[in-house]
């Protein structure tokens, strides 16, 4: 039977809702904006507060009889080709952990992507579910994290046939894709269960010329988030089910372990109007956006001192399997500067915001949001820090380790870490130590260090030469980094 998806339930339901005229007596306590402050109207307008409204006994009935958001998540699993989804208002954060604790439970194994996000890794302290660390592939020339290659997961799984199920990230945040159809095959042959971090990928299932999408490749779970590449609000989420290695209830109930009793009706809107938005027109909305892309990444690489990561860049024999071109990533070292001081001048002067920063690299991010006049402003300003650059000159040396002194020994559980005995210590003593929080660049938010790993000196100056060159290092007790929160000897 033909699916309808010119339908939008939430919406729907939000429009009947002040259509009746409905007086409420219940939470939230601005009644529909009516009692929020003035000053706050004026800056948000009051249709932030009309759409903020309970998700039962508001825009639902108490007792959810007209289904709204079920038929709305069933509308966004018919578009994706997915057999259940599930609506989260807690971003992928949640999300991830929802779908890592459906698989695997306390002192499980796990297998994981060491590029996975910090969310993953507070799943694990969260959980107590053991992980076994894949090595992602490195790019030792450009010094970036690809995903880890099918044969490592197939070597794992010979070494830990225990393994409850697979979590890999795919797209990572530069746009780097894993070969999901050959890790799906790895994990079903054992009876195993693949669960995908798409956070970036929500705009994948629809256009043909993007990277193939979770659930087409035959991951059984996929978490995506609909706010970094689609049209939703900040923390709208959505994750994804086929198949029958995982049972939807034992996916629901993992979710509410996570999530909030009072989930914002704004954020499922936002959910909900993305699904029809991308059933009905996204193939030739993207379309446009490959398009635009395709001519600002010809236009950047004539701009002199930078150099945007393609397909030859980031794909072949030991990196990517495929590659989104959308995050258009910028490599800057061309300039003689790094990307943290061009991530900066491009905000203090013109007044444009690049998504990731690191040590040579910006990214800016293109959506089917982008047009002519975006692209437009964006090549103005990047033209204009070529013409800068010496202004940039010297920028501080970060001190990327190699691969191999990139991957610490885990000595125990991240759980047991981060809620063990600690003690912070300077860091130039925190070699050879446990650490007993998470050392997470951000963004993108993947962990350098983790509660349970061993530091070593090489990891220990690359996040303190990054801090000293503008890194960003906000989970750590100290974000300065000139002390280190680790285990109290003796308890590791």
């Amino acid at each position: 039977m033909a699916v309808d998806h010119t339908q939008a339930p939430v919406l729907e339901a939000l429009s009947r809702y002040r259509q009746a005229g409905e007086v409420s007596f219940t939470p939230p306590g601005h009644k529909q904006a009516r009692g929020a402050d003035p000053l706050v109207r004026e800056v948000l307008g009051d249709a932030v507060f009309h759409g903020d409204l309970l998700a039962s006994g508001g825009l639902d009935d108490r007792l959810g009889a007209g289904q709204v958001l079920e038929r709305a998540e069933a509308l966004m699993a018919d578009a994706v080709h997915a057999s259940h989804t599930f609506f989260s208002t807690c971003g992928s954060s949640l999300s991830v952990k929802a779908a890592m604790l459906s698989v695997a439970g306390p002192h499980e194994k796990l297998l994981v992507g060491r590029d996975a996000h910090k969310s993953v890794v507070s799943g694990l302290i969260l959980s107590g579910v053991r992980p076994i660390w894949l090595d992602p592939q490195w790019d030792e020339e450009r010094r970036i994290a690809h995903p880890p290659s099918v044969e490592a997961f197939e070597r794992a799984f010979e070494e830990h046939p225990d393994a409850r199920g697979a979590l890999v990230t795919s797209p990572t945040p530069y746009g780097a894709c894993a070969d999901l159809d050959g890790l799906a095959r790895v994990c079903h042959r054992r009876g195993r269960p693949l669960v995908v971090d798409e956070a970036w990928g929500a705009h994948l299932p629809f256009h043909p010329d993007l990277p193939s999408w979770a659930m087409d490749a035959g991951a059984d779970v996929c978490v995506t988030s609909i706010h970094k590449m689609g049209s939703g609000l900040e923390q709208g989420s959505v994750f994804h089910l086929r198949g029958d290695l995982v049972q939807p209830t034992v996916l629901k109930s993992r979710a509410d372990l996570f999530g909030t009793t009072s989930p914002s009706v704004l954020l499922y809107a936002g959910l909900d109007g993305w699904r029809r938005q991308m059933a009905l027109r996204g193939r030739d909305l993207l379309g446009r956006a490959l398009d635009l892309a395709a001519r600002v990444r010809a236009a950047i690489e004539e701009i002199d001192g930078l150099h945007v990561n393609d397909r030859a860049d980031f794909c072949g024999p030991g990196l990517a399997d495929d590659f989104d071109p959308l995050p258009v990533v910028i490599d800057v070292s061309g300039l003689g500067t790094s990307g943290y001081r061009a991530a900066d001048w491009l905000r203090e002067h013109r007044s444009v915001d690049a998504h990731l920063a690191d040590h040579r690299r910006i990214s800016a991010q293109l959506t089917h949001a982008d047009d002519e006049a975006t692209a437009g402003i964006l090549l103005d300003a990047l033209r204009d820090l070529s013409r800068h650059a010496a202004d940039l000159r010297p920028a501080p040396e970060v001190e990327v380790p190699t691969p191999g002194e990139l991957r610490l020994e885990q000595v125990c559980l991240p759980r047991d870490a981060y809620f063990g005995e600690v003690e912070d210590v300077p860091v130039h003593a925190a070699a050879g130590r446990i650490v007993a929080e998470m050392l997470t660049p951000y963004p993108p938010g993947i962990p350098a260090a983790l509660p349970g790993e061993r530091l070593d000196g090489p990891v220990v100056r690359y996040q303190s030469s990054g801090v000293r060159a503008g890194m960003n290092v906000p989970d750590a007790a100290d974000p300065e980094l000139k002390t280190v929160r680790v285990l109290v000897e003796g308890n590791g």
